[in-house]
């Protein structure tokens, strides 16, 4: 039995801070995979970009993503966490994967801090191209996918906790 939900989308869609509300919803641990890999790498991820490029960041990531095990967690993923499907079939074999999904106005809107949240695009890709190509990414992962547009993070993380019931999910048995 899966005991853990990971959180997939776009920068700004709000998988930390939905995360973290919907682990106290369900009475789990959160983690942020974004935060592991700058921990275990002691730099930020504008700072792994920088230095290293967006590949070498994605490849960081996959080795703790595939290095990761854990039991009734949230897991927020980094947003290029689905470019590796070793890394994506891991997360799959532990948890629901939930996508959530908000269009690409929306996103810009949020994200205030682009030239420095450490963003794994390729050199002169737009954000607009790196969202298309996104797109696809996370429906192929996903077994749940929400709808965030007009829904605050508290709304959102109960939408989960709610589809997670109506599924017949149920963290307190495994």
């Amino acid at each position: 039995m899966k005991s853990n939900i990971t959180l997939i989308g776009m920068p700004g869609a709000g998988k930390s801070t939905v995360g973290i509300l919907l682990a106290k919803e369900l009475g789990l641990g959160f983690v942020d995979t974004d935060l592991l890999i700058q921990t275990r790498e002691g730099q930020t991820l504008q700072a792994l970009v920088d230095s290293r490029g967006h590949m070498a960041l994605r490849t960081i990531e996959e080795d703790v993503i595939c290095g990761f095990t854990a039991q009734k967690t949230v897991i927020a993923t980094g947003g290029s966490a689905v470019y590796s499907d070793r890394a994506m079939a891991h997360l799959k074999n532990l948890s629901h994967i939930v996508f959530l999904e908000l269009d690409f106005d929306a996103i810009r809107a949020r994200i205030r801090n682009f030239d420095s949240r450490g963003i794994a695009m390729a050199p002169g890709q737009s954000f607009e191209e790196l969202f298309a190509e996104r797109q696809v990414l996370y429906r192929r992962w996903a077994e749940m996918t929400v709808a965030c547009s007009g829904f605050n993070q508290e709304e959102l993380a109960q939408k989960i906790a709610d589809l997670c019931v109506k599924r017949g999910i149920n963290f307190e048995d495994n």
